[in-house]
C-alpha cells in the first residue's frame, strides 16, 4: 500500500488545493482583521459607558433627576464608592482598555491616581446577579438565555477611595466568528465547486491525450487521432500533437521500408556468396568464409529484429511465462549447454511469445558466451514479475553497465572471433521488454568478498 500523499498528483486536485488554501488564508485574515476590529469597538463602547458613569452628571442633571433616585432602588451600573479596591487577584485584567479609559477621564479633567479594569464572572458576582434575574422579564430573554461579560472599571482618588462601576458587554468573538465561518463554507462549495467542473472540462482532453500519447508510445499507429476539443490554449496542443504523430509514423514507415530494402538487397547477394564458396578448395578458407557471411546474416537478422520490435505483428496472448522459460532452457539443454533453470513461480501474462522467446534467448546466449554457465530463475514479487539471468563472468565495469544497452556497443575484451556478437543482443532485450511495459536492468554479481563474481540481467515485467 502506497504511503498517504496530503499534495494531489494530478493537475486538477492541486489547482483546487491552491485555490482551497489561497481561500483559507485570505478568510483568516479577514476574520482576523474583522475580529480585531469588534475588539476594539467593544473596548471603545466599555470605555465609553465606564467614563460616562465615573465622570458623573453635571449638577444641573443632578438636580432635575433627584426625585427620580428617591423613588429607585440602587442600579449596580451607578457609581459605587469603597474604600478598597473591587479588584481580586485571580481576576484579569484589560490593560489597553485602562490606558484608553486614562486617556478619556484625563482628557474630562478627572484626576485618577490609578484606573483599573477587570473582567469578573457575573454569576459570583452578586450586585451583578441581582440586577439579571430582575430584570430578565423585562429584557425579554429566554430562561436558557447565558449572561453576558462583566466588567468593572474603577478609579482611585487622590485621597485613597475607590469609584468602581460596573459595565455588561457581550462576548463577540463567537458572534463575529460564526458568520465568518458560514461564509467560508458557502464560499467554498460555491467557488471550489465551480472551480472542479472548469478544471474538469480542461483536464478531460489533457488526460485523453495522456492515453493517447501511451497508445501512440506502444503501438505507433497513426489510427485513433484525436479531435481537438476545450480550451483554446489545449485545442492547439492536440492539434500539435497529431501533427507530430503523422511526421513520426511517415519517419517510421520509411525506415521500416528502407531496412527491408537493405536486408532484402544484402540477403540476396550473401545466399549466392554462398554457394559460390563451395568451389573454394582450401577447406579452412571455405569454412572462415562461411563463417564470415553467417556473421553477417546474423546482424542482419539482429538490425530487422530491431526494426520490427516497435511495430510488432503479432498479437498480445495470456502466457505462463514459467512454462516459457522452461521450454526455452530445455532448448539449450537438448544443445548440451550450461544452462540451469532455478526457482520458478507460476505467473500467466500477457506477452508477445515469439519476442519474450527473443530476449530470454538473447540473455542467455550472452551469460553463455562472457560467463561460461547460465542460472535463470523466475519469481513473482508483489505485481512484478521478475525473470533473472546469472553468470559467472568477470561481470560488466560500473561504468560501462549502462552503455552496454546502446545499439553496437561491446566491451574490448569480448572482441575476438570466440565470442563474437553484432553488439545488439542487450538493445533488443531491452527494446522487448519495453514494449511489454517492463524494464531491462545489468547489475553485477559480488561474492561475500565484495569482489565480482559475474552479472545479473533482470527483467522486470508488470503483473496486470
Amino acid at each position: 500500500m502506497e504511503g498517504f500523499r496530503l499534495w494531489p498528483r494530478s493537475l486538477q486536485g492541486q489547482v483546487l488545493l491552491a485555490i482551497a488554501l489561497a481561500l483559507l488564508v485570505a478568510q483568516t485574515i479577514s476574520a482576523t482583521l474583522i475580529w480585531r476590529e469588534q475588539k476594539h469597538r467593544r473596548e471603545m463602547s466599555m470605555v465609553s459607558s465606564a467614563a460616562f458613569r465615573l465622570i458623573g452628571p453635571t449638577p444641573e442633571e443632578r438636580r432635575r433627576s433627584r426625585h427620580d433616585r428617591e423613588d429607585r432602588p440602587p442600579s449596580v451600573f451607578r457609581i459605587e464608592h469603597t474604600t478598597q479596591p473591587l479588584h481580586g487577584p485571580n481576576e484579569k485584567r484589560l490593560p489597553r482598555v485602562e490606558r484608553e479609559l486614562a486617556e478619556v477621564l484625563s482628557a474630562q479633567g478627572v484626576d485618577a491616581a490609578q484606573v483599573v479594569v477587570f473582567e469578573r464572572d457575573p454569576m459570583k458576582d452578586g450586585p451583578s446577579l441581582e440586577f439579571w434575574e430582575r430584570n430578565r422579564r423585562k429584557l425579554q430573554l429566554v430562561s436558557n438565555e447565558p449572561m453576558p461579560r462583566l466588567v468593572i472599571a474603577s478609579i482611585e482618588n487622590r485621597t485613597g477611595g475607590w469609584t468602581s462601576t460596573r459595565v455588561f458587554t457581550d462576548g463577540g468573538e463567537m458572534h463575529v466568528l460564526a458568520p465568518l465561518v458560514g461564509q467560508t463554507i458557502v464560499l467554498y462549495l460555491v467557488l471550489v465547486g465551480a472551480m472542479a467542473l472548469i478544471l474538469r472540462r480542461m483536464a478531460r482532453p489533457l488526460k485523453a491525450l495522456t492515453r493517447r500519447v501511451e497508445d501512440f508510445a506502444g503501438n505507433r499507429a497513426i489510427e485513433g487521432q484525436l479531435q481537438p476539443e476545450g480550451p483554446e490554449d489545449i485545442r492547439g496542443l492536440i492539434v500539435a500533437h497529431n501533427a507530430m504523430e503523422a511526421r513520426i509514423a511517415a519517419m517510421l514507415n520509411e525506415k521500416d521500408v528502407m531496412l527491408g530494402a537493405i536486408g532484402h538487397d544484402l540477403k540476396t547477394p550473401l545466399a549466392a556468396l554462398r554457394v559460390r564458396i563451395e568451389a573454394v578448395e582450401d577447406d579452412t578458407e571455405r569454412g572462415r568464409m562461411a563463417a564470415t557471411i553467417e556473421d553477417i546474416n546474423r546482424s542482419l537478422d539482429d538490425i530487422l529484429s530491431l526494426a520490427r520490435v516497435g511495430r510488432p505483428t503479432d498479437p498480445v496472448e495470456p502466457t505462463e511465462l514459467s512454462a516459457l522459460v522452461a521450454d526455452v532452457i530445455g532448448e539449450f539443454e537438448d544443445m548440451g549447454e550450461p544452462v540451469e533453470l532455478g526457482e520458478t513461480d507460476r505467473v500467466v501474462l500477457p506477452v508477445r511469445a515469439t519476442w519474450m522467446r527473443r530476449a530470454l534467448r538473447n540473455l542467455v546466449s550472452n551469460a553463455m558466451r562472457y560467463g561460461e554457465r547460465a542460472r535463470v530463475s523466475l519469481r513473482r514479487e508483489g505485481r512484478m514479475a521478475v525473470l533473472r539471468i546469472e553468470d559467472d563472468g568477470p561481470g560488466i565495469p560500473d561504468g560501462e553497465i549502462m552503455r552496454m544497452m546502446e545499439p553496437f556497443t561491446r566491451l574490448d575484451a569480448s572482441r575476438n572471433s570466440s565470442t563474437g556478437g553484432s553488439g545488439l543482443g542487450l538493445t533488443l532485450a531491452r527494446a522487448i521488454a519495453d514494449q511489454h511495459g517492463g524494464t531491462l536492468t545489468l547489475a553485477n554479481r559480488r561474492n561475500a568478498h565484495g569482489q565480482v563474481a559475474g552479472l545479473i540481467a533482470t527483467i522486470h515485467l508488470p503483473i496486470q
